[in-house]
């Protein structure tokens, strides 16, 4: 099985990362608490601006690039997936919102960093890809049997045509179809992905 996973929201917990440090930099520069800890950008979040928004990632996104906790036992998982047989294809979003980015580093920078996080975390994988915003196509192009996805936009159009894993948010809650598959942790989806392979065989 070739399976294609996300980086932020998958394999980082970019929910409570943003609910951590947003509210300390919200709270500390303008007062702002979180009004909805269920948003899925710190727009949403804290009820900012583009802006502010634009400031609060200037400000702490090498950081979190560099630094932010791979969720636990995403690798091992991971290991134990290619152990099995399934190829690994990270998909990733990450260097295309550079709107965030753009005034801290190059794109170039970025696909590094992000190459070296996987590197440090260690991540196994036989290929990356640094997609733009619509994942399906690229899910299509690189025969992707089922992705691990997290951002309802991409849920809602990859599961159209191939099953989607998603990994549970808050802003997610209400991704329901016949094609998603909910989990709740990495063993949760070594779990499913299992029960998808054998009920391929069987087919």
């Amino acid at each position: 099985m070739r399976i294609g996973i996300d980086i932020d929201g998958v394999l980082t917990d970019i929910e409570q990362w943003q609910l951590d440090y947003g509210s300390k930099f919200y709270f500390e520069k303008y007062n702002k608490q979180i009004l909805d800890n269920e948003g899925y950008e710190t727009t949403d979040i804290f009820k900012v601006d583009s802006k502010l928004d634009d400031e609060f990632w200037t400000e702490y996104f090498k950081d979190y690039s560099i630094n932010v906790d791979v969720r636990k036992l995403a690798s091992e998982v991971i290991k134990k997936l290619k152990q099995d047989g399934n190829e690994i294809y990270i998909i990733t979003a990450r260097g295309s919102f550079l709107s965030h980015s753009a005034n801290v580093m190059l794109f170039e920078e970025n696909k590094n960093i992000v190459l070296e996080w996987l590197r440090k975390n260690e991540v196994e994988y036989d290929k990356i890809i640094f997609s733009p915003e619509d994942k399906l196509s690229i899910c299509i192009e690189n025969n992707i049997d089922v992705m691990i996805e997290d951002k309802v936009d991409n849920i809602n159009k990859i599961s159209s045509r191939i099953p989607v894993i998603c990994f549970h948010a808050g802003y997610n809650k209400n991704c329901i179809g016949d094609n998603i598959i909910r989990c709740y942790s990495w063993y949760d989806i070594y779990s499913k992905i299992n029960k998808m392979v054998q009920k391929w065989k069987d087919y």
